[in-house]
């Protein structure tokens, strides 16, 4: 990736005013609305893993109250300065995303000049700095994420943003002509801000939530959002009644960036949600997804007769009723093992019982005794990366077939891409996308390789 031309530091850590406008205009900003920022810390573009960072500007203790940005200073459809419009025409503003109303809410703040938070949001000034996978081209996305996941879940999110804005924000925005106008508002600026609500927003955690509650919607948190992430982070975002702190979870010596969390994502994840990924092998929450249909598939290949197969159907719909597959279901393997015990290992057991152990199962309509947290346990260390090896042989022949026929979806093999991270040179060659298209495709094909390396008979 390009790096940043270097800057110009004063002694306090800080860079020339004159070249940080956006920035300088930023922090004066806090200080008017009472966002505190610790004296240990300061803002900067250089020394950071991307264009903002925070960085230690001395030891910090854990515990540490790096900032604190008052309730006030949130923004959310419910804080704009269009609230109350908001909330006259929320019933009409019911989507599948939920987000409609603090998009709407970005849409006015962003375009108008006496916006509280303007400037704030003047530190993304086109939002060019966003590059998820939505605004690369489609041949792309195809050409290096091809059997990664990401080019399907971005059509999805490209067809679905263009129909919520379409049916639900048009008319809206059309029926308010003194606070938006679709020649200003656009669909491309509603993407955009898509973008940057699943790339800076947060969610705050709703407290003793039950099973059907909906979770608490997206709000921009000023400051917060400046942190970069690492699944080995050193802060992480506390909420209070009054503010929301972030706070050092352990001990940061000066001159280290500060990186909060933004939950166990794998690399797939975040350059489909954040546009960025961790290097290659670093991140510790990287996953590979396996199609439930694939080891259905690998069952179909073991028949050798008519009666299998339709043995094989009946116990997969069996397994559909009792909603351990699904259609467009997956099997998820972390870096030591499944992370879907219980789908996976009832699928298993299941598909490979003979006729006269399915009929008994069928008679009990799937129920088995059942023993609690022992099973589960046992379920976990059998399907972990300990434990495959010990699998029965027919287990691991679904396993070994369905991580091949996952692994043949990728335009390349897993060496192919390993000797291209390896060969500086070549690595060079790489822009940005390239680079992080690679760090995805290996993390998930690396686990893939491992699955198979340990199912082979």
């Amino acid at each position: 990736m390009a790096t940043e031309a270097k800057r110009p530091k004063k002694e306090n850590g800080s860079t020339d005013d004159s070249m940080e406008d956006p920035l300088k205009n930023f922090l004066s900003w806090c200080d008017k609305v009472k966002l505190t920022l610790s004296n240990k810390v300061y803002l900067s573009k250089e020394g950071t893993i991307a264009e903002y960072g925070m960085l230690a500007k001395d030891d910090i203790e854990e515990g540490h109250v790096l900032f604190s940005v008052p309730r006030h200073v949130v923004l959310r459809d419910g804080m704009s300065a269009i609230k109350e419009v908001l909330e006259e025409g929320k019933g009409s503003l019911e989507s599948s995303s939920g987000w409609v109303p603090l998009i709407l809410a970005l849409m006015y703040e962003y375009t108008c000049p006496e916006s509280y938070w303007r400037p704030y949001l003047s530190l993304w000034p086109d939002f060019k700095k966003l590059d998820h996978p939505m605004f690369w081209s489609k041949e792309e996305r195809e050409r290096l994420l091809k059997g990664t996941g990401i080019p399907e879940a971005v059509d999805t999110d490209l067809t679905n943003i263009e129909k919520e804005y379409k049916d639900t924000v048009l008319p809206f925005i059309g029926s308010h002509p003194e606070l938006w106008d679709p020649e200003q508002h656009t669909l491309e600026l509603y993407q955009s801000l898509v973008a940057f609500v699943m790339a800076y927003s947060f969610q705050e955690p709703v407290e003793d939530e039950e099973e059907d509650e909906v979770s608490s919607p997206p709000m921009m948190v000023p400051m917060a959002d400046m942190l970069n992430h690492v699944s080995n982070h050193n802060a992480n975002l506390e909420y209070t009644h009054d503010c929301l702190k972030m706070v050092a979870v352990r001990e940061i010596r000066k001159g280290e960036e500060i990186f909060n969390t933004y939950g166990p994502m794998a690399s797939w994840q975040l350059l489909h949600m954040y546009g960025f990924t961790e290097p290659f092998p670093t991140n510790s929450n990287d996953t590979a997804d396996i199609q439930m249909s694939s080891v259905y598939t690998a069952a179909v290949q073991g028949t050798q007769s008519e009666a299998e197969k339709r043995l094989l159907v009946d116990k997969w719909n069996m397994l559909c009723e009792m909603d351990m597959v699904r259609e467009k279901g997956v099997f998820v393997f972390g870096k030591n093992g499944s992370l879907t015990d219980t789908e996976l290992y009832t699928t298993l057991k299941v598909l490979c019982m003979s006729k006269k152990e399915f009929e008994e199962f069928q008679e009990n309509e799937g129920w088995e005794e059942d023993d609690g947290d022992d099973e589960d346990s046992n379920m976990a260390q059998a399907l972990s990366f300990e434990g495959l090896p010990a699998l029965a042989p027919q287990w691991k022949q679904l396993l070994q077939a369905a991580a091949g026929f996952t692994l043949g979806l990728y335009s390349e093999d897993v060496e192919s891409d390993r000797r291209l991270l390896e060969e500086p040179a070549a690595l060079a060659k790489l822009n940005s996308r390239e680079a992080r298209a690679l760090h995805v495709r290996l993390g998930q094909k690396t686990i893939l390789h491992h699955l198979q390396q340990l199912t082979q008979l």
